[in-house]
């Protein structure tokens, strides 16, 4: 399954697409981007005049490309529009602030893929290649 396959899979459309591009992916994990629209309406409440990423949709971003296309990628020719995908746990530090327009790279280890749990460890770093936040997030795929 190729990079633009794996995407298409999602079970996300937009505004909830949080992922543009799978720059590398195998078995042992997976590194993807986005970048976060300035019109996303989320903005427009999260801190008047000076809006900031919430940590909600930073945690779905790294669900996103460090969890779903990871096992995706995992499952390869088993998934189906019957696969049901759900996080199931989640541990996140958050270090730094994500604002409009800025572009984030996710960075995901595989800790285990096992009876269709995967658990990753994973982190989000900015353009400055500074890390952003960090931690475990785990999925069913069934």
């Amino acid at each position: 399954m190729t990079n633009q396959e794996i995407i298409s899979k999602l079970p996300y459309s937009k505004p909830f697409l949080f992922v543009d591009e799978i720059i590398t992916i195998n078995e042992n994990g997976v590194e993807g981007n986005y970048t976060f629209d300035a019109n996303l309406d989320f903005y427009k409440g999260h801190f008047k005049d000076n809006p900031v990423t919430p940590g909600v949709i930073l945690t779905e971003v790294m669900a996103q490309i460090g969890v779903v296309c990871l096992g995706l990628f995992l499952l390869n020719n088993e998934v189906n529009k019957n696969t049901v995908i759900a996080l199931t746990s989640n541990e996140i530090e958050f270090l730094k602030p994500v604002y409009p327009n800025e572009k984030v790279t996710v960075i995901s280890e595989k800790i285990y893929f096992r009876f269709g749990k995967l658990k990753c460890k994973v982190k989000m770093i900015n353009s400055k290649n500074e890390e952003v936040c960090s931690g475990t997030i785990a999925g069913m795929m069934i």
